[in-house]
């Protein structure tokens, strides 16, 4: 799999098609639409699926490091949701800048500062995961290639090693799509 064709996928979900479009309304900078609403809609191709099937939310992530507070993010999440709420979907909007504040109340492990909204693509649980369209460019994101998930193998991302919830994550994964295969920790 290209990185195109990703992205060709990915966009025949009209709702990642038009996320991406208004996005740069947004005014936030280093703006990505990410994760599981892009690769899930490769699972669900290679699946024969409607390439939206069990798409829960539509995750953005951009950096911003000028305010850390809540209230700053907060601002953008309720623009998001103006600017969004006609599709119907669920969108996750998260500054990446401000992450390794509420991450181990939220977790119980530690998270690096980020310098980047890249940096928090770098991080999710499974390396195959790790992607990512920038608004701006369109262009994609996949630090760690796309081979494995093409292949459906999850794999632990050494960046980011948390065996119990690696496995909770690529478990919920396998239930929706079975024929994934886990590369245990």
């Amino acid at each position: 799999m290209t990185p195109e064709d990703l992205v060709a996928v990915a966009l025949e979900n009209p709702a990642n098609a038009e996320i991406l479009r208004r996005l740069p309304e947004l005014g936030v900078p280093e703006a990505y639409l990410v994760a599981g609403c892009l690769f899930q809609a490769v699972w669900n191709r290679k699946s024969r699926w409607p390439v939206d099937r069990h798409i829960k939310d539509y995750d953005v992530f951009y950096f911003d490091d000028r305010d850390l507070s809540w209230e700053a993010e907060d601002r953008v999440i309720r623009r998001a949701r103006d600017l969004f709420v006609d599709l119907g979907v669920v969108i996750e909007v998260k500054n990446q800048a401000r992450v390794h504040l509420w991450y181990h109340n939220r977790f119980g492990a530690d998270y690096p500062r980020l310098t980047s909204a890249r940096d928090g693509i770098d991080r999710y649980l499974s390396s195959c995961t790790c992607i990512g369209i920038e608004a701006v460019t369109g262009a994609l994101y996949a630090p760690y290639g796309l081979d494995e998930l093409e292949a459906g193998l999850l794999r632990m991302n050494p960046v980011n090693p948390q065996p119990g919830r690696f496995l909770e994550k690529a478990e919920s994964y396998r239930a929706r799509w079975p024929w994934l295969a886990i590369v245990p920790p």
